[in-house]
């Protein structure tokens, strides 16, 4: 009797923790962005972004990026990111804003919010390996620029985390077509290895406009091919 015991207590025990690992997936609230993502929608009637454009997509660094057609002029560049975002809600709404453009390239940059939240870069790596699936599938030639976690001031806590995550993406875009990896990490630290405050606006975590003249001329010679 002892064995059928302890093999129904593992049987049970594999189950809870399938379980829990599906709840924990199918507990994340969409919904949150419907709003957003709708106003997309309803954008995209009457002034549809072009087919085969850049699209920058993901969490608020994207969103706050503001000035992406005097950033690069003579770019078919748009906008899509929504603040707040984890990495599983810009796959999740990729059949609604990534799809019906067809953009031949994708500046990615999301994953600090899912870090922030609990998730370890394994984790948010993982889902950003499922991202870059979900998209492939359906646009397999379509290039994912990953744009590297680089630290801020209120979540400099997190900067061994972030960096973690971006050796992970890095190797993993080495060996994958068409996932590309731009390192940003050093861009904000001054020459004591600290972020410059100065670069940031009051809430410390998101780029002024000096820190955004930064990334733009990091983020340029990518376009420019």
């Amino acid at each position: 009797m002892k064995p059928i015991t302890f093999l129904s207590l593992s049987v049970s025990i594999l189950v809870l923790l399938a379980q829990t690992a599906f709840g924990a997936e199918t507990n994340h609230n969409f919904a949150v962005w419907e709003k957003e993502i709708a106003a997309f929608e309803q954008s995209d009637l009457t002034n549809p972004p072009p087919k085969g454009g850049v699209e920058f997509i993901g969490s608020s660094m994207i969103r706050r990026w503001t000035t992406l057609a005097q950033d690069f002029p003579g770019r078919p560049v748009f906008n899509r990111g929504f603040g707040g975002s984890e990495i599983v809600d810009s796959t999740h709404f990729a059949p609604r804003i990534i799809f019906p453009y067809a953009p031949l390239m994708i500046v990615f940059r999301a994953g600090g919010n899912d870090l922030a939240n609990g998730k370890s870069p394994e984790q948010v790596f993982a889902d950003f390996k499922k991202f870059t699936a979900v998209v492939h599938a359906k646009l397999p030639a379509t290039e994912i620029v990953f744009l590297s976690w680089s630290p801020t001031p209120s979540r400099w806590k997190q900067h061994e985390q972030e960096q973690e995550l971006n050796r992970l993406v890095k190797n993993f875009a080495r060996v994958t077509p068409h996932v590309k990896y731009l390192e940003t990490y050093d861009l904000p630290l001054g020459t004591d290895g600290l972020p410059r405050p100065e670069l940031f606006v009051a809430d410390k975590l998101h780029f002024n406009e000096k820190g955004y003249e930064l990334l733009t001329e990091r983020v340029r010679p990518v376009l420019a091919k």
